[in-house]
């Protein structure tokens, strides 16, 4: 019997047969050239003027937030952290000293929650805001950057799960000061382990260079380097080893940037075939009596798998144990109400959020990725829908 499973690698053996051939030239390995290329390759693809090769899509999330400490100029630590996300979405904020305040999903996107934003918003004038489009579903991105005119806060995007979304026909990832990609093995591309941080500010691309790499100045163009070092009065010998912010080593390295470079040739192909897939599953399940799924008008979704929410728990146990029958992977959306898990549940309590309370109670992934068919979506749907309220 075929499986489908949620995920499958990326990394085909072109890409190995590139990476072996490039291993026998004798190649720098650690951090090099190859990053570089392949942030400047990331950046061009994308729409935007800078990226940041890191170890994780983690690590971006952590630098984001640090980088915003690191410009000194936040009004206050307060930043609106959505309900439904991912455990290292909302970490670093508590890990860094912010003062994280939850908002509900959105029942259409299950992303924030605009209408519950906006009086987060009014009541605690919040310097930040961190969007997460939930795997891959744009939030509407018309209404968020409106309340960031009206309210000034700094927007960061979290698009880990969303490579090739569009909102509007521009690329998720494009909007916020600052947004973060992953490259896990079994995402949209893959560099084995790896993230992008990228934005089109400058400044804010210098420090991200050096929060990257400990801290120190490396990174930076000479001129740059230079200049903090007269600043800071560092012994010339001791220069290069002189370390002006509390950075961290989450580089990535010139191998994992060979494999992206081969991967992000392919970019435009892997995100189409998410995008027909999705698209399926929404004629599909859309309007089913007994089911409930994402949708963002203005859109296209490129998920990296695609959820939808059961009329109650006993019935998305029914359909657990169906798929599990016809061997078709599922789990949880995310973290669900990311207020019920542990790390924030001790700190802050857990919280009712309506929404996220019905997507942790009921919500449930189906598998989406280039492998799989529009046959293979239709017999997914088939196995789902077949299973009563």
């Amino acid at each position: 019997m075929k499986s489908y499973l949620l995920a499958e690698r990326t990394i085909d053996k072109a890409d190995l047969t590139d990476l072996k051939d490039w291993l026998e030239t004798d190649p720098w390995l650690t951090q090099g050239p190859l990053v570089r290329q392949f942030e400047a390759a990331w950046a061009a693809w994308l729409g935007r003027k800078h990226a940041l090769f890191v170890n994780s899509g983690s690590s971006a999330n952590l630098l984001m937030y640090a980088a915003l400490l690191a410009q000194k100029d936040l009004p206050n630590r307060k930043v609106i952290v959505p309900a439904v996300s991912w455990a290292t979405t909302v970490a670093p904020a508590i890990q860094l000293g912010f003062e994280p305040i939850m908002c509900d999903a959105d029942p259409q996107t299950f992303g924030l929650d605009l209408t519950e934003l906006e009086a987060l918003c009014q009541k605690h004038k919040p310097a930040t805001v961190i969007a997460v489009h939930v795997l891959g579903t744009p939030n509407d991105m018309e209404r968020l950057c409106d309340l960031r005119r009206r309210y000034g806060f700094v927007l960061l995007e979290d698009a880990c799960a969303a490579t090739g979304s569009r909102w509007d026909g521009a690329h998720v990832g494009t909007f916020g000061e600052l947004s973060s990609f992953s490259f896990f093995y079994g995402h949209h591309l893959s560099t084995i382990e790896g993230g992008m941080v990228t934005t089109d500010d400058e400044a804010t691309h210098d420090l991200l260079l050096q929060l990257r790499s400990h801290g120190w100045a490396k990174d930076l163009a000479p001129e740059k380097g230079d200049a903090l070092a007269r600043q800071a009065g560092a012994i010339p010998f001791n220069k290069p080893f002189t370390f002006y912010l509390p950075g961290f080593n989450v580089r990535g390295t010139d191998l994992q940037a060979r494999i992206g470079l081969s991967q992000l040739k392919k970019a435009d192909h892997v995100v189409a075939r998410r995008a027909e897939n999705h698209r399926r599953y929404q004629e599909r399940l859309g309007g089913q009596a007994g089911f409930q799924i994402q949708h963002c008008p203005r859109s296209i979704t490129s998920s990296i798998s695609f959820c939808a929410l059961a009329s109650s728990p006993a019935h998305r146990e029914r359909i657990g144990a169906a798929m599990a029958a016809q061997r078709i992977e599922t789990r949880p959306i995310g973290g669900g109400n990311m207020s019920r898990q542990p790390f924030w549940a001790e700190r802050y309590g857990a919280a009712v959020f309506p929404m996220a309370d019905r997507i942790h109670q009921t919500g449930f992934q189906l598998p989406n990725h280039p492998g799989l068919s529009l046959t293979d979506v239709d017999f997914i749907c088939d196995t789902v829908l077949a299973v009563t309220e």
